[in-house]
């Protein structure tokens, strides 16, 4: 397992009943995970909730307000400093498992020691672009939603990171790629985080099942000579590690050779030996 376990401003404090209580700094927020069918251990905890997150029967849902809390704050992973808002669907504006992906990327830039370009596709609000930014890259952030990439800036700004070498585009991914690759541009590192279903800033759907292998297929050609790692994402329960890891086998090694290890990614339980599956990783390694 890929785990992110040196958070400090973030933790899973229980799980249980299609729930997980988090703490945000110091915001307690209580929201749906359909993946923890066990009770609760510790019932009192979920008593201090500030807000918690209720699905609607008919898709979507609301958040129910417990406590009074600021309409957005701010956490810290490091350096790095994100801006955290309880939005729609359920989201914080923040996926805190992927610190253990942050972790890894940042380490093998660090390593290099020469200049890498990163792209950054479905990069929401820009947690690895700031990872790979204060970790000495020059980074590509695309994203089809105008509001993440500029979320992605505001934690640029907040991260001391606002006049690092970054371009924030608001594109479809695979329309950009494509560009990409007319132009002869070619980067060192590729990371990608797609939704199971979407769509573009022109209204192009996308199903992850459908469209993820011909994607990964496209950035490929998109790694320069001397490539560093791949990095696909996916929260699908059906697309498990094994697929991930055929994917970037066919896709990548096929094409740069190199290595895949693909694993479940998971948050620690605080106080308990447990952890909370959060999706799974591919990383291609050169």
């Amino acid at each position: 397992m890929f785990i992110a376990d040196k958070w400090k401003d973030y933790a899973v404090l229980d799980v249980g009943g299609g729930e997980k209580l988090e703490r945000w700094g110091e915001v307690l927020l209580r929201r749906p995970d359909p993946q923890v069918i066990w009770p609760a251990e510790r019932p009192e905890a979920w008593k201090k909730a500030h807000a918690h997150y209720h699905r609607s029967q008919s898709g979507g849902g609301q958040w129910e307000m417990l406590k009074k809390i600021p309409e957005s704050w701010t956490i810290s992973y490091g350096p790095l400093r994100f801006l955290v808002r309880p939005t729609g669907f359920k989201h914080t504006g923040l996926f805190p498992e992927q610190a253990a992906n942050w972790d890894w990327m940042s380490g093998l830039i660090r390593e290099a020691g020469r200049p890498v370009q990163v792209l950054n596709l479905f990069a929401y609000t820009g947690g690895a672009t700031m990872a790979c930014l204060q970790a000495g890259a020059k980074v590509c952030h695309v994203d089809a939603a105008k509001g993440m990439v500029q979320w992605a800036k505001e934690n640029a700004a907040l991260s001391g990171l606002a006049d690092r070498p970054a371009r924030y585009i608001v594109d479809d991914a695979l329309k950009f790629v494509q560009r990409e690759q007319r132009r002869g541009h070619a980067y060192d590192g590729i990371l990608m985080d797609p939704p199971s279903y979407g769509r573009g800033p022109d209204g192009q759907v996308w199903k992850l099942e459908e469209e993820v292998y011909g994607l990964v297929e496209e950035c490929a050609k998109l790694l320069s000579d001397r490539p560093l790692f791949f990095l696909l994402n996916a929260y699908t329960t059906g697309l498990q590690p094994a697929v991930l890891r055929n994917l970037l086998q066919r896709a990548v090694v096929s094409r740069h050779g190199g290595a895949v290890d693909a694993q479940e990614l998971c948050l620690p339980v605080e106080g308990s030996s447990m952890v909370l599956p959060c999706g799974a990783s591919g990383r291609w390694q050169a």
